[in-house]
């Protein structure tokens, strides 16, 4: 784990690929309409175990997460936000959840770097806003 330049733990590592392609599956599942269980299946390759373990923990929890979500989410419907910003708070937010070990501050600082990389200019700070909501919410 390093740090950037702002002092926030960063990982960028395994980890960080990992999360990447969590993303990708949850992606690729919400816009061909089917399970994400349906989309690790279908993979020649299985992915790393912690991208594997992701999809898994979102999958099993979506209620309590997309829950989680709306509630901090003031004024969005979770229907309503782009598909890559809903797919980075659910792995973001199940990681909050079951990922104890990981620091709040790598999983918010992960989850922005995705949104600024994938999702619109402005993802970056409501995923931000999201997330530091959902974490005082479960990481009290």
């Amino acid at each position: 784990m390093t740090v950037d330049g702002g002092g926030v733990p960063t990982d960028e590592g395994p980890r960080h690929t990992a999360r990447e392609r969590a993303l990708e599956l949850l992606y690729e599942a919400e816009m061909k309409r089917v399970g994400a269980a349906e989309v690790l299946a279908s993979l020649r390759v299985a992915p790393d175990p912690f991208a594997v373990g992701l999809v898994e923990g979102v999958v099993a929890h979506e209620a309590r997460i997309d829950e989680l979500i709306a509630r901090a989410s003031v004024g969005w419907d979770l229907a309503r936000m782009p598909v890559l910003d809903r797919s980075i708070l659910r792995l973001a937010t199940y990681e909050l959840l079951a990922e104890r070990d990981v620091p709040v501050a790598v999983v918010i600082d992960e989850a922005v770097e995705l949104a600024k990389e994938y999702s619109t200019e402005d993802s970056g700070r409501f995923v931000n806003g999201v997330l530091s909501t959902v974490a005082r919410q479960v990481r009290a």
